[in-house]
């Protein structure tokens, strides 16, 4: 516990200097200036564009008047409710009149624009006729030119229009139609990054200056969003907001410009219209909270001290929990307490993220998605960390089998071989090995089932005969697939058995196996003895040593892991079970598929013990195909999801017929398979955001929906390539090759759990080996395939629609193409194949 606590308190110190090394709070220039020349308003909210009712169009105004001299509107209908209450207290106003493609409309502009002229003769200052009407290309100059001298006579008011900058320069006879030039420079919009601000917008007032050298200027929109995406280098933050506009006041009373900036109140309705980063051009939020004031300390960030203190307890409520009951030194501690305070950070940034930014519907649905998907990749992500720590900076192994084990005592050894259709050549390696045996107490029992031609079992039937009275050969017909099988042999094993030994019919096995091994089952608490599974088929092609450094992995690596904690899974090949125990909880259970990994559960709720030693002692073949490789894996994976639903009571914190550690490792199991089911649908969900962010342009919730992905991934790297060259002695490329292999089961693991939860009873497949697996027209990977399409497709799509540079849509393709990885491993591990066929034909 003391190196719990003392990792807690210097990753927690880690924390605190992270926060409190941030920009929380900055000095910036204040500005010369107590108000504000003029803000541009909109009396709308939320993102349907509703209208805010008089009253509240009273409170805007009132607090307004406070921070700014004048404002500026952009339509008749905006304008006539805001004159109604800044009459009431001599709030100037610039009169916008909207010009748009629509003719008719622009026609009862004008008619509103007139009536308003004539009721509110002394707060209308200017009129401006349009708004950007020719950069958007709604009307051509004629058109533009023949509204504003209409307008001169109803009014004696100064008319102006409002283009940005380049549209002055461009149309330079638009200078003669109006009483003086209303600009837009925008840095923001320009790509322009913050320490350039001031002297662009020089650059570009003095450009329409030169110009049009006699009339005067006023910049009618300047200002820089507090959030959203960059443009380039263009980077929206409240510090840069507040370093924008109080730096550009400054410049402008030094200069004597008329101003205007945009805009008093941030818009959510905008983000439809200007992607996400249109909603925060306002100096206000939308709920009214000025964002910062005109001179002093700028506060970037006022609930950071909450917030750290929330991941501070987060982080070691997370490290508390995945250190309990596990064997630690200080190194395994502090590194697993800093991984679960990068975690904890994670989770707080994308708890707060509906918080500091404005949530539309898709953006609720994708949040609480992610956010929801996000929970079983952390915990995975962390059991990833903690295997990694533990097996590389933490205490050795102390539980591996020695190998040098002696007993008096040679309990009975009945080998059960159940074969289902077995190729006799593959079957007569195995026991024919098995007849080599240097333990001299033994017995094994041929157990053909439900195979009727006589081609698999009539040579094998000889070929016990040969081997001597050791061998029982045993043609039945039963149900319940491979549990069943075993059942029926147990009915015909030795009296005198103590221990029932299986393996599968394509092993051939050490003559040394029982020796070195059955000695453990003196301690009569010890029901279970395993050894690893491995292959001799691996170097045949480059497809099976792929499936063979793949499979080695969870035999060095997971099962050392769970065997420190008693918790090994246990496989229906070279394995020995106690007899008496395996019959006290029941013998082979029918209801699963997994009758081998059950079994060893249900052991362990008795009490009993299993050992595991990582030396060979068998060697067996290979699936012939991804088809049989991933129908391998879906069998385990459908099976663990039905041992989960059978035994999911005996894991309730107060059931007590496991240890705590062993349910730790058994739930963290079952977190593996459920983390690789829960790619695809994110894979999913992101491939369905990417047209809204192309089409829309409305931001994601970057942390749940990408972060996670990628700290999982770069977790799965380093936990594949460097327990692999240490525990399992891999070279590089075995490692990567392994790394494909695994990969490509994400979408048949995917399956197979959404079939565990959803079907029950599905039988057990065999898994085609020894080169006659049966040839299939279809594609094994079509459904990888056009995710990986799709992926790439979203990928490419992102990166080259992304002309403003956008950091976060960059994070995001990235995460799409890390979601492609299993998938393109699905099409790589079937080229493999394909290859491999074609030089096994050569």
């Amino acid at each position: 516990m003391r190196y719990i606590i003392l990792g807690l308190i210097m990753a927690g110190l880690f924390q605190v200097f992270f926060w409190i090394t941030k920009d929380n709070r900055v000095s910036l220039v204040e500005t010369l200036s107590e108000k504000i020349e003029s803000l541009s308003y909109s009396p709308y909210k939320g993102y349907n564009k509703e209208i805010l009712s008089p009253s509240e169009i009273e409170d805007d105004v009132n607090m307004l008047s406070h921070i700014t001299n004048k404002v500026r509107t952009y339509s008749t209908t905006d304008a006539k409710v805001i004159l109604e209450e800044a009459s009431k207290i001599n709030l100037p106003v610039d009169l916008g009149i909207w010009l748009s493609g629509d003719h008719k409309e622009n026609h009862l502009e004008i008619e509103r624009a007139i009536k308003l002229l004539q009721k509110y003769p002394n707060n209308i200052e200017n009129v401006i006729v349009g708004n950007e009407v020719l950069l958007r290309a709604d009307i051509n100059e004629i058109e533009l030119f023949a509204y504003i001298d209409f307008m001169r006579e109803f009014t004696n008011k100064p008319i102006t229009s409002a283009e940005t900058w380049d549209v002055w320069e461009r149309v330079p006879e638009l200078a003669n139609h109006v009483d003086f030039l209303t600009i837009h420079i925008l840095p923001y919009w320009e790509k322009v990054p913050i320490e350039q601000f001031n002297s662009f917008v020089i650059e570009k007032y003095n450009v329409v200056k030169s110009i049009h050298p006699n009339k005067k200027i006023t910049i009618g929109e300047t200002g820089w969003p507090s959030h959203g995406y960059n443009n380039n280098s263009a980077v929206p933050s409240l510090k840069n907001q507040a370093t924008a506009i109080r730096s550009f006041i400054n410049l402008a009373q030094e200069n004597n410009w008329s101003y205007n900036i945009i805009e008093a109140f941030d818009q959510q309705w905008k983000g439809y219209d200007e992607g996400n980063v249109g909603q925060y051009w306002g100096i206000f939020t939308s709920d009214r909270t000025l964002k910062f004031y005109l001179s002093g300390d700028i506060e970037i960030n006022e609930n950071w001290l909450y917030q750290m203190i929330a991941a501070i307890i987060i982080g070691a409520l997370i490290t508390l929990y995945g250190l309990k009951n596990q064997r630690l030194n200080i190194s395994h501690a502090f590194a697993y307490a800093i991984a679960a305070q990068g975690m904890a950070f994670g989770i707080v940034m994308a708890v707060i993220y509906p918080f500091t930014n404005y949530m539309n519907f898709g953006m609720w649905v994708m949040w609480g998605m992610g956010t929801f998907l996000m929970i079983p990749l952390i915990i995975i992500t962390l059991a990833k960390a903690n295997e990694l720590f533990r097996n590389s900076i933490g205490i050795a192994p102390q539980r591996l089998v020695p190998l040098d084990l002696k007993s008096d005592n040679i309990p009975f050894v009945s080998i059960h071989v159940p074969a289902y259709k077995e190729q006799p050549h593959v079957l007569e390696e195995t026991l024919r090995a098995l007849s080599r045996l240097k333990y001299p107490n033994y017995e094994v029992l041929v157990i053909i089932n439900n195979t009727p031609e006589e081609f698999y079992w009539k040579p094998i039937e000889k070929l016990c005969e040969e081997l001597g009275d050791k061998f029982v050969f045993m043609n039945i017909t039963c149900t319940g697939f491979k549990a069943g099988a075993l059942n029926a042999a147990l009915e015909q094993t030795n009296k005198e058995a103590e221990i029932i030994a299986v393996i599968d019919a394509d092993y051939v096995v050490e003559s040394s196996w029982l020796v070195d091994l059955v000695p453990l089952f003196d301690d009569p608490k010890v029901a279970i003895v395993q050894a690893p599974q491995d292959h001799r088929d691996g170097n045949e092609s480059i497809i099976k040593a792929a499936m063979n450094a793949e499979y080695a992995g969870f035999f060095d690596i997971g099962m050392i892991d769970r065997n420190e904690e008693n918790a090994i899974v246990v496989h229906g090949t070279m394995v020995m079970v106690r007899l008496s125990s395996m019959m006290e909880v029941g013998g082979w259970g029918t209801d699963t598929i997994v009758e081998d990994s059950e079994l060893g559960l249900r052991l362990f709720e008795a009490g009993y013990i299993a050992h595991y030693t990582n030396r060979r002692y068998g060697y067996g073949l290979l699936p012939d195909t991804v088809e049989a490789f991933k129908t391998q894996r879906h069998r385990w994976a459908y099976g663990a999801i039905q041992i989960l639903k059978k035994h999911w009571k005996e894991f309730k914190p107060s059931a007590n017929k496991l240890t705590a550690r062993q349910k730790n490792k058994f739930v963290a199991g079952w977190f593996f398979w459920l983390s690789d089911a829960m790619g695809p649908v994110m894979a999913v969900m992101n491939i369905i955001w990417v047209p809204v962010i192309i089409f829309v342009g409305v931001t994601i919730p970057t942390i749940p929906l990408t972060i996670p992905i990628i700290t999982a991934f770069l977790v799965n790297i380093l936990h594949t390539f460097i327990l692999y060259r240490m525990k399992v002695k891999a070279s590089l490329k075995d490692t990567f090759l392994s790394s494909i292999a695994s990969m490509s089961l994400q979408l048949i693991i995917f399956k197979a759990v959404f079939d565990g939860f959803v079907k029950d009873g599905l039988p057990f497949k065999r898994t085609q080996k020894g080169g006659k697996a049966k040839k299939t027209s279809d594609n094994p990977i079509k459904h990888e395939t056009i995710l990986a399409v799709l992926l790439l497709i979203s990928f490419f799509a992102l990166i080259f629609t992304n002309h403003s540079g956008i950091v976060e849509i960059y994070v995001f393709a990235a995460t799409i193409f890390i979601q492609s990885i299993p998938y393109i491993s699905a099409i790589i591990m079937r080229r493999l194949e394909l290859y491999s066929i074609k030089n096994q034909k050569s």
